[in-house]
């Protein structure tokens, strides 16, 4: 059963594209400008690998929407204040401007507020964290990942200098498991100059640990820009933002679940048109969301993911969500592909079209009302694809963009099925239940079929509500595996 689970993803006319080239592949020269994607697989390392973790539902709340005046400061109490740091600070903000402040400003200050912001000091990710992500769930994802970034670098011509950044790097576990999965591959690790951009002081030290940095004077202890991975060698440097990444050399850009948290503005139809959602504070002194009395400056972008729209479909939405910052990112990564060459890698949850109303937060893998508690929760919403792929294409003539597609089909066709039928071969009976779990999770859709213990245990698959898009140069070509 479990071969037939692992052959699932797989399209039966790639499959026989990929054994094919398992058999027969003895170099790693490309023709069509497609990179050899099997052999790269072969080269992978197999020793060990990450226990799978379970991610959380989907939320059904909703927010309510009371009011559409401006700020009405509450009434003076003698009552000590139980208000957190980060509180103050928001409701300081609101008061300084008399009047309310947008979700996108609310949801930035929650985030990364320098004092109190949700990423800034301490571990969110894992188990013991407040979500799981792909590379907490298996060593395969950075892995899989991995093959993309050596398939690019090929059909780039394989290139002795190349930037390898990735935004929003977590604990540096994906960057890790790529690392030491393209560790036999030395021209192309060689290469390297990795950068982390990364704007949260306790997660640079987790990655520096992650991938097992000393500095150039053999001081481990240092996060400083003057250290190399002891896992290929390899630079790496830290960064707060992409701007600071030098140019001039070929890019290879990795953001996975990155888009995700960018600050997203709501808008709301009402009678007078589009209306902003914005963040006040009620007389009771608690937040609450209302209406913008006027057009607020993201009305401008707005009015720009509606041009990439059709008519009928915006005719049907009550809500609209736009991330600017997203549209500015993706121009900023396409001018970079289109001077230095190269491509990037989008993987995040999301939709290929126009998102209405999406905002959520997760505590302690459980879903809370978005304004409960604010730095003790992370806020994410739905990454629009279709805006992204609008934002590269007119910010450089010279770049493509392929995807999305599911993330199910980005890892079965990069090879992750045979990547795990290897791993089988040389492990334990629980190392196996590991492998198969997490497998399920990153490709499979819904709870898997083959497990057997409680019911509130169960493995949920992730390879449908996650997808992938890929932005290169087009001197490249198509990039593996959107031909």
């Amino acid at each position: 059963m479990l071969r037939r689970l692992l052959l699932q993803p797989q399209p039966s006319t790639q499959r026989r594209r990929i054994l094919s080239l398992y058999r027969h592949c003895s170099s790693s020269s490309t023709t069509s400008g497609e990179a050899p994607v099997s052999s790269f697989v072969e080269h992978l390392e197999d020793d060990n690998y990450d226990v799978s973790k379970h991610s959380s539902p989907q939320s059904s709340a909703t927010l309510s929407i009371d009011r559409s005046g401006l700020y009405n400061p509450p009434e003076h109490s003698h009552e000590p204040s139980s208000d957190s740091e980060l509180v103050k600070h928001l409701k300081g903000i609101i008061k300084f401007r008399g009047g309310p402040i947008s979700i996108a400003e609310y949801m930035e200050e929650v985030l990364t507020n320098p004092k109190a912001g949700f990423y800034m000091n301490r571990d969110v990710f894992g188990e013991g964290g407040d979500f799981i992500t792909s590379p907490d769930v298996s060593q395969m994802f950075g892995e899989m990942v991995g093959v993309w970034a050596m398939c690019l670098w090929e059909q780039m011509g394989r290139p002795s200098k190349v930037n390898l950044i990735e935004l929003g790097p977590g604990r540096g576990t994906l960057m890790a498991d790529l690392l030491r999965g393209s560790s036999k591959m030395k021209e192309f690790t060689k290469s390297l100059n990795i950068h982390m951009v990364e704007c949260s002081p306790a997660l640079q030290k987790l990655q520096y640990k992650k991938l097992e940095c000393i500095d150039e004077d053999g001081d481990d202890k240092n996060v400083d820009n003057h250290v190399v991975s002891a896992l290929t060698g390899s630079p790496i440097s830290w960064h707060t933002m992409l701007e600071q990444v030098p140019t001039g050399v070929p890019t290879i850009i990795i953001a996975h679940e990155f888009y995700d948290a960018l600050p997203v503005h709501q808008f709301q139809k009402a009678s007078r048109g589009w209306c902003e959602k914005m963040v006040d504070v009620a007389e009771d002194d608690t937040f609450r969301i209302v209406l913008s009395p006027q057009p607020t400056p993201a009305t401008l972008y707005l009015l720009q993911r509606c041009k990439w729209a059709e008519t009928e479909d915006i005719s049907k939405l009550n809500q609209i969500e736009v991330c600017p910052k997203a549209m500015d990112l993706t121009q900023n990564i396409a001018k970079r592909i289109s001077s230095d060459g190269g491509g990037a890698l989008i993987i995040d949850y999301g939709l290929n079209g126009i998102v209405s109303d999406s905002l959520q937060a997760i505590r302690k893998h459980k879903f809370v009302n978005i304004l409960d508690k604010p730095g003790s929760a992370d806020l994410s919403a739905y990454v629009d694809f279709s805006a992204i792929k609008h934002s590269a294409e007119e910010a450089a003539d010279d770049v493509s963009v392929h995807g999305p597609i599911t993330q199910s089909q980005f890892l079965g066709s990069l090879g992750i099925n045979f990547r795990v039928e290897a791993l089988l071969q040389n492990c334990t009976e629980e190392q196996a239940e590991s492998l198969r779990t997490g497998y399920w999770r990153l490709v499979g859709e819904g709870e898997a079929p083959f497990w057997e213990g409680p019911d509130d245990q169960a493995p949920i698959g992730m390879g449908t509500r996650y997808m992938a898009m890929s932005i290169v140069n087009k001197k490249q070509g198509t990039p593996a595996p959107f031909q």
